[in-house]
């Protein structure tokens, strides 16, 4: 049975990730700082819990021999990850920028570092980082966010580089729009009525449907690497182009 550590996992993308992955027979380790909510998720799919902060140095050296002492590791997803504001660049609040860089891009950094050794020794292991098209496309009031997630996604590229010819697959997932408990309610400070209307008049993606494509890319031939996988509702576009037609 492959083993499975998901970062973000207390909700939205990485719960969902969870879910599907253990559906799948996979044993997941799923990891996020919100032990409670952990719980509940472990209680529900037979998960690992195993709370850690991504941006702690100490939490993710205690994740890595946690997981070492315990059987290894097959593939990592990478999902930790937040948007904070849709600020003008010139009123951006620097630091909103810095925490964005600190847990999209150093997070993913820290984990994939220490977890490395680990999918080498396993033979066939798998890297998935899950970026978002603010990865591929810029949009006013996104500068915070467009530069962190590019600079992850040049991390993942980068990466995929560096290993080839190892038995190592990288594999990034970008997805659009998507409608979940948390996304926007975090980036809008807690507002919950203008985090509503960002998917107002059309059908978002769900959790759900990204952990899908999560789920797909890992279940491919170890000689097929699935580089990039962009991943939108249909009435999207573009970052900024969305029908808002109601279908």
């Amino acid at each position: 049975m492959r083993r499975a550590l998901v970062t973000g996992a207390s909700s939205g993308i990485g719960a969902a990730t969870v879910r599907r992955l253990r559906r799948e027979g996979w044993e997941v380790v799923a990891s996020a700082r919100r032990a409670d909510r952990l719980a509940e998720l472990a209680a529900e799919t037979g998960a690992e819990a195993f709370p850690a902060d991504v941006t702690c140095d100490d939490d993710v050296a205690r994740l890595a021999a946690h997981l070492a002492a315990t059987g290894g590791l097959d593939a990592v997803v990478n999902n930790a990850g937040a948007a904070i504001g849709q600020d003008r660049v010139e009123d951006s609040d620097v630091d909103g920028w810095r925490a964005m860089y600190e847990l999209n891009v150093l997070g993913t950094l820290r984990v994939t570092k220490a977890v490395l050794p680990l999918l080498r020794a396993s033979g066939e292991g798998d890297v998935v980082v899950v970026t978002s098209t603010a990865a591929h496309g810029a949009y006013e009031g996104g500068g915070g966010y467009t530069a962190a997630k590019h600079a992850e996604r040049m991390l993942a590229t980068t990466l995929r580089w560096e290993v080839v010819g190892e038995p190592l697959r990288v594999v990034e997932i970008a997805p659009g729009a998507v409608a979940t408990d948390e996304f926007s309610l975090v980036r809008f400070g807690g507002d919950a009525e203008r985090a509503a209307k960002v998917y107002e008049g059309y059908r978002p993606l769900t959790a759900d449907d990204v952990a899908d494509t999560i789920a797909w890319a890992l279940s491919r031939p170890a000689h097929v690497n699935v580089d990039l996988l962009v991943v939108r509702p249909r009435a999207q576009a573009h970052n900024t182009k969305i029908a808002r037609t109601g279908v």
